[in-house]
């Protein structure tokens, strides 16, 4: 049995670049990250997503729902049905580990997870009979559910439902959230008639992180997810090929070994969002070398963008907003001057964002 190929770090990324098509130029309708949904967190979120991939979607085509990991984030609407069942929990245990300490409540009381996001989704239905804010879809789904779905919160001082039920249930109630509303407003999707009976291939959540990320294992595979290993190790593709990366065996599908082996330059500068697909992956430190520059780009609170030159993650940005001019923060971490084309690209988002550049600061 011969030896896995050997793929190189550079190689890895500058695929992960193609994939996901940060090295598109001009102006397209849609955005292959939009099969995995574009994170829609902060100002700077899905639609800055798209905008640095040349994707200009009309606003009527996507859909923004509460999905992986209980985080916003945009799809194409005419793929919502389909996308309800590729994110939904595979298995009693997979529903536990998504929605954290809820489950223990709900095991003492003797009802399965699967059987209480149901029945929240269900009373969620009903609640948003007309468009309501989070806050009164929390408000009434406490004083309709009760125990063990409800908690004590310090935070709030007041006892109200568990967070990720809430989130996870809403799209299987066929509801959607109301772009550029704070706090959040649900509505019913249009013409919703449930959940979809199969997932297309590539929406397949497995398939997808394989086909936007390069190698992976099933751990990697999970994290990204929320989903336990072993319910993904039951949906691992079986048109996976073996690769060596860095010492460590990793799975690609079959299909894009060649594209692996032999990625195209990546040229170009973008701004990346702090949660743009590509500093989503599960293998930070595969993608940025240094540890302090880890620290700095993927904090816990205050989270900035990242600065990516070809391949490479040189970098962290942060906007500095005032009326209606930008300014933009950029930490180089070799300490070298700004690289080319991020004076362009923070052109581009203040233009994005409807205001004026006004320069870097510190």
């Amino acid at each position: 049995m011969s030896a896995p190929p050997t793929i190189s770090r550079d190689q890895v990324l500058r695929f992960r670049v193609a994939a996901q098509q940060l090295d598109r130029s001009g102006r397209h309708r849609d955005a292959a990250i939009l099969d995995l949904g574009a994170q829609d967190t902060g100002p700077d979120g899905a639609r800055w997503a798209l905008e640095i991939r040349g994707a200009h979607v009309p606003d009527d085509d996507l859909v923004l729902a509460w999905t992986l990991r209980g985080a916003p984030h945009a799809y194409r609407r005419s793929e919502v049905a389909q996308v309800a069942t590729a994110v939904a929990p595979w298995s009693e245990a997979d529903a536990a580990k998504r929605i954290f300490d809820a489950a223990r409540q709900l095991k003492k009381a003797g009802i399965p997870v699967l059987d209480a996001l149901d029945h929240v989704a269900a009373e969620m239905r009903e609640i948003a009979a007309r468009p309501v804010t989070k806050g009164e879809m929390s408000g009434a789904l406490t004083d309709r559910l009760g125990d063990p779905y409800v908690r004590w919160c310090e935070r709030c001082r007041a006892t109200h439902t568990y967070e990720q039920p809430f989130r996870l249930s809403a799209l299987q109630a066929g509801l959607e959230l109301e772009p550029g509303t704070s706090p959040p407003v649900l509505r019913r999707i249009p013409r919703w008639r449930g959940a979809a009976k199969t997932v297309p291939e590539h929406l397949d959540l497995v398939r997808a992180v394989l086909r936007l990320f390069g190698p992976a294992s099933p751990k990697m595979v999970s994290e990204y997810v929320d989903a336990t290993v072993r319910d993904v190790k039951e949906r691992w593709p079986e048109d996976i090929v073996a690769v060596e990366v860095e010492g460590t065996r990793l799975d690609v599908l079959a299909d894009d070994v060649e594209a692996l082996l032999d990625p195209p330059t990546a040229d170009g500068t973008r701004l990346l969002g702090p949660f743009d697909l590509f500093l989503q992956g599960r293998d930070r430190a595969l993608v940025v070398r240094d540890p302090d520059a880890r620290s700095d780009l993927w904090r816990t609170i205050g989270r900035p963008g990242g600065v990516l030159v070809g391949s490479e993650v040189v970098g962290s940005w942060r906007p500095r907003s005032k009326g209606d001019r930008l300014q933009v923060a950029v930490t180089v971490w070799d300490g070298s001057d700004l690289p080319d084309g991020v004076e362009e690209q923070a052109e581009r988002l203040a233009a994005f964002r409807g205001q004026a550049f006004s320069g870097f600061v510190p």
